[in-house]
């Protein structure tokens, strides 16, 4: 999950002023950055934490077929999972993925060997990522909104030995081409998942790779959960990072990763008289994609951990999306900041009836200040920011909504418990930085992948220092709120200053007309780089030239961080979760900036 990225700008020191720390006089030396730290001083965040929250958390390395477990004694015959008007129990998809694993056996699944899911939230994906973790096998997750080239490099790449997917276009269409191209021998195909619209099952294409996924789950052979002997070690998802630059590396999840990260999250929210939510009591809707960290780790599987109904939706629409939250009385909406626009859009936003919302989250990418201040003033629930990321499962820090401990404005909150944050010197990276200075955040915990798949140089240089080093710029102020800048391959560095996109995008994000904006870095014949604003205006409103952007940006932004050029779109780029994203943006401007012959006036 990426960084949610603070509103303020951070002062920027001088080498003369920084004070220089080591790691000894902060932290003892560990062995790895994602082994648990708890036997450590307590940090002075701790200090800012509500009443019963302890930061030594007491965990313990456990496997994640343990949370479907657990869940099914405790509340077996309450609904787990809904999709359309079909609802499963907590004992029905503990028997479907019974006999999917089963199933699986049969086609090869075990111990050790990669599962495919490329699947869109539908129930298919819940009962075969259960079915493959009591097989012990690693499931791989795959985007259905990935190009061809890159799921052709993840199936290869993770070693995929079967690819579960929808005989629905273009699922199956892909997932053929997948086979041609990559080698793969065997894919579990649904007609059709209960609860997705349509009549009735489509056919499956007449292909001896393909297996009917209602032959799989009807399998009744008795299948013996694997043992997890070393749930630290053990693997339990390959994760694909964004790709954002280069070829996408796969995050080694571990069981214990994955479940320390769902404890962490728990201590935060459902520890104490006063807390927000409460075990089997809740509803969750979730439309964020399971195949994405941030809905797989700290929604889905917390909410299974927690007794909780989750309400899945295939995609996001914000018409669909609003009646739901309403009719459904749903009290935990996890999204990315694009949903809560798309949603304070809607005309009839501000006449639905949401008071059984008890919270909103917000990941995934940065929620403008702006936005937020925007919806909690139509609604009255606070909207939860974090920060987080693949390699963390993806926990890292956490906002409050408790009297008295709400997180100041710009910050995406504080360490939750277990965890060490760091801000290191950009240029030196063994040297720690003091509150209130600004450098690269790092982080130590056991949430912390076991490494990248197949990457040991990856591996060895973001571990550097025995902390990983997440590539996010900013600072933790003197109560460990944590504020952060922009990505570090990110910042734009323009006539010798170093200029954060973010900081610009908050800006123009104040602008009454601005619906999305996206500030990239691009070539610059005097300065080296300079930043570029692509804008998508609320509907009705006027362009704005570049003067007129620098003159409204005058009193908010320095004169090395003004804009040298504004670019309007009707859409802007996003991923597959429906964040922004800049690398397309970047793309097309290196692509001008080649085809001008390095002449920024041609290309303007």
């Amino acid at each position: 999950m990426t960084a949610i990225r603070d509103a303020v700008p951070a002062r920027e020191e001088t080498p003369a002023e920084e004070g220089r720390m080591t790691q000894s006089s902060r932290h003892p030396e560990t062995t790895g950055a994602n082994v648990p730290v708890t036997d450590e001083p307590l940090p002075y965040w701790a200090s800012s934490y509500p009443p019963g929250i302890d930061w030594r958390l007491p965990w313990q390395p456990r496997a994640v077929t343990t949370v479907l477990a657990s869940a099914v004694a405790e509340f077996g015959p309450k609904p787990m999972v809904s999709f359309g008007e079909t609802s499963f129990t907590y004992a029905e998809i503990d028997r479907l993925s019974d006999r999917a694993a089963a199933g699986l056996a049969r086609l090869g699944v075990g111990p050790g060997r990669q599962l495919g899911l490329y699947l869109p939230n539908t129930p298919v994906y819940p009962i075969m990522f259960f079915a493959a973790m009591k097989l012990g096998a690693i499931v791989v997750n795959m985007s259905p909104l990935d190009a061809l080239r890159e799921l052709r490099h993840k199936v290869e790449d993770g070693q995929v030995a079967v690819l579960v997917t929808l005989a629905l276009p273009p699922f199956a269409e892909t997932a053929l081409k997948l086979a041609d191209e990559t080698g793969l021998g065997t894919l579990v195909m649904a007609r059709r998942p209960d609860g997705l619209p349509g009549d009735g099952p489509v056919p499956l294409p007449d292909d001896p790779r393909v297996h009917d996924y209602q032959d799989v789950i009807a399998c009744t052979d008795p299948v013996t959960p694997a043992a997890i002997a070393d749930p630290a070690e053990e693997v339990a998802v390959l994760q694909y990072t964004g790709g954002t630059t280069g070829v996408p590396k796969a995050a080694m999840l571990t069981h214990a990763n994955l479940m320390v990260a769902t404890e962490m999250q728990h201590a935060w929210t459902m520890t104490g008289e006063d807390a927000l939510l409460k075990r089997g009591e809740e509803t969750m809707l979730l439309v964020l994609p399971l195949f994405h960290i941030y809905a797989l780790s700290p929604c889905f599987l917390r909410a299974v951990d927690a007794g909780w109904h989750v309400i899945l939706h295939p995609r996001f629409d914000a018409a669909t999306v609003l009646r739901d939250l309403s009719a459904r009385k749903v009290t935990i909406f996890p999204g990315v900041p694009t949903m809560y626009t798309a949603m304070l859009a809607l005309p009839e936003f501000r006449q639905t009836d949401l008071s059984a919302l008890k919270t909103c989250a917000s990941g995934g990418a940065p929620l403008p200040v702006e936005v937020r201040d925007a919806f909690e003033r139509a609604t009255g629930i606070p909207v939860l920011e974090g920060w987080g990321m693949t390699e963390t499962s993806p926990a890292g820090t956490a906002s409050q909504a408790r009297d008295g401990y709400r997180t100041p404005r710009g910050s995406c909150g504080l360490p939750l418990p277990g965890l060490i944050l760091e801000i290191v010197d950009l240029n030196d990276p063994d040297r720690l930085l003091p509150p209130g200075q600004t450098g690269e955040l790092c982080i130590r915990g056991p949430n912390v992948m076991k490494g990248y798949w197949k990457r040991p140089d990856a591996t060895a240089e973001a571990f550097a220092g025995g902390r990983f080093h997440t590539g996010d710029v900013g600072y933790m102020d003197e109560k460990g709120y944590l504020y952060l800048v922009d990505r570090k391959k990110d910042m734009i560095l323009s006539g010798g200053f170093n200029v954060y996109p973010r900081v610009i995008e908050e800006a123009i994000y104040e602008h009454p007309s601005v619906s999305e904006v996206i500030v990239i870095g691009v070539p610059d014949a005097y300065r080296g780089q300079s930043a570029k604003a692509f804008v998508k205006l609320k509907p009705g409103a006027e362009e704005m030239d570049i003067e007129g952007w620098r003159s409204y940006l005058a009193d908010k932004l320095g004169r090395h961080e003004m804009p040298a050029a504004v670019e309007y779109r009707e859409e802007l780029p996003k991923t597959p979760v429906g964040k922004l994203s800049k690398k397309e943006l970047v793309a097309e401007e290196k692509a001008k900036w080649d085809a001008a012959g390095g002449d920024t006036r041609a290309r303007a």
